[in-house]
């Protein structure tokens, strides 16, 4: 039979700052960052909440490392691919990260200490950008305006009522249920024809958006 002591001095042995931040995101999808608190997580480890401060100075450090992590599951836009291919798909890989992390919507961008992933990402966009012919000033525009996009559109995704098609279906008959459908006819008809189709996902709306942008800056680049 294993001492319990014993087991719980195992597993502070074996705990590493990965782990900790692992199991941090893992709470924060679950529950909600607001709710995430040092006994809450070394509950879910196993261990007191001091051991974890060998792995973490303190809750602004774990969310450091939490968001550091995120970045690093978006990785780096591509290289070799034209700029609009390389954007295109770092801002998809952002948007699908957020949809798994949608604690993280409002932490991406707010680390006065942000980490080793997070500047990486930062600077290969930037990079990326430069070499596509982007001035200093545009490549700033650029990337602010892609990504109030991508955080904006991850944002109301996860603020949306419903999360499936059956809850869209749902949620429209909530709504025809208090009003007649001829009194907001416009509204009627985008759901019957579009939102209440089968296999409707509002995340399909996101490449139509970004598309616009990509080519709303290379017109911009090309002019300047």
């Amino acid at each position: 039979m294993v001492n319990r002591t014993d087991a719980n001095s195992d597993t502070r042995t074996r705990l590493t700052r990965e782990k900790v931040l692992l199991a941090a995101i893992d709470l924060a999808d679950k529950q909600g960052v607001e709710t995430l608190s040092m006994r809450k997580l070394g509950q879910e480890l196993g261990v007191k909440a001091m051991s974890l401060y060998n792995h973490v100075a303190n809750k602004d450090n774990l969310l450091d490392g939490m968001v550091d992590l995120v970045f690093g599951e978006i990785g780096l836009p591509p290289t070799g691919v034209r700029w609009q291919t390389a954007m295109r798909r770092r801002a998809i890989a952002a948007r699908e990260a957020l949809a798994r992390h949608p604690w993280a919507i409002g932490l991406m961008e707010s680390r006065r200490t942000p980490g080793p992933a997070t500047l990486r990402h930062h600077d290969a966009v930037i990079g990326c950008l430069r070499e596509a012919d982007f001035s200093i000033l545009m490549t700033a525009h650029a990337y602010s305006a892609l990504d109030s996009y991508i955080y904006g559109f991850a944002l109301q995704q996860a603020s949306l009522p419903f999360k499936s098609s059956d809850e869209v279906v749902e949620v429209a008959e909530n709504i025809f249920s208090t009003f007649p459908a001829d009194t907001y006819p416009h509204l009627a008809e985008l759901m019957v024809e579009h939102a209440l189709r089968p296999g409707y996902d509002y995340a399909d709306e996101f490449e139509f958006g970004l598309d616009l942008i990509l080519d709303g800056l290379e017109r911009v680049r090309d002019s300047a």
